[in-house]
């Protein structure tokens, strides 16, 4: 069954894409999807994002679909399905949902924030929530109402930015409204949910982030930038530190594939399990 169809709230429209009546103001930079379209393929940030979300979801499999919520161009979206894995983009903009439905081929694409998609209660085996908490101002409201629509054991997997002093300009821009640590997310989690895995990931990145972002912002933090992240710290142009970087990155994918948990690292990566 198509997960839209779920829903009384979504239409489909003559491109194939699911859209709702409503729509709500999203806190994500307008130009956001168009600008990572031009590089995700090539990042090595989000590859190996890619990877460490691909090895969680083999080890605590869903019974059902995937929504992917605020999948964006659908990047996370097409390797699930790649990997055999059912899976749904719900994304907010028109420019990220068309990217995913025409260039990237997923087969279901609804534009819409969760809220307005209004699916039932019980209805949903599994969420995917990748870079999207920190976006959200109630993240509790919101992870509240994830549950209420997942059916009993159902999973949400999740990935967000770790540790609040590493806040930068690139935080603001992409209108983050926090960063996450473990103490955190244990608080989040609450009475509605089962921790039943988290790490943090990209563990060389906390000093180069600090350096290169963290300081600079503090002793300028009313300088203007125009980009979300520099297309050189996603390694495009390649070289020895691409390499350094991904023979570090096949390290931390290993012990995060045997199911350890790390303890640096400027992400964070959960699955959580509702409450029966």
């Amino acid at each position: 069954m198509s997960i839209a169809s779920l829903s009384t709230s979504l239409q489909m429209t003559e491109d194939g894409i699911w859209t709702c009546k409503t729509a709500r103001d999203v806190k994500y930079p307008e130009e956001g999807n168009a600008y990572c379209y031009e590089f995700e393929d090539s990042s090595y940030w989000f590859r190996h994002r890619n990877e460490c979300i691909i090895s969680v979801i083999k080890r605590f499999q869903p019974e059902g679909p995937i929504l992917d919520v605020g999948g964006g161009n659908g990047f996370v979206t097409k390797r699930m399905i790649s990997e055999g894995f059912e899976a749904v983009l719900l994304e907010p903009g028109m420019v990220g949902a068309t990217n995913a439905k025409k260039a990237r081929q997923i087969p279901e694409v609804i534009c819409s924030t969760f809220e307005d998609a209004n699916f039932p209660s019980s209805s949903l085996s599994a969420v995917g929530l990748f870079d999207v908490l920190e976006h959200i101002k109630d993240d509790g409201k919101f992870l509240s109402m994830i549950c209420a629509a997942l059916k009993p054991n159902g999973l949400v997997y999740v990935t967000v930015p770790a540790h609040q002093y590493l806040w930068s300009a690139s935080d603001n821009y992409a209108q983050h409204f926090r960063r996450y640590n473990r103490r955190m997310t244990d608080t989040l989690v609450g009475e509605n949910f089962t921790l039943s895995y988290f790490t943090y990931f990209f563990t060389f990145l906390p000093l180069p982030i600090l350096l290169f972002r963290t300081l600079p912002y503090r002793m300028r933090p009313n300088k203007q930038i125009n980009l979300l992240s520099g297309k050189s710290e996603h390694g495009l142009g390649g070289g020895w530190a691409v390499d350094l970087i991904s023979t570090l990155l096949k390290k931390e994918l290993r012990l995060i594939q045997h199911g350890k948990q790390l303890s640096f690292g400027t992400s964070c990566l959960w699955v959580l399990q509702r409450k029966t």
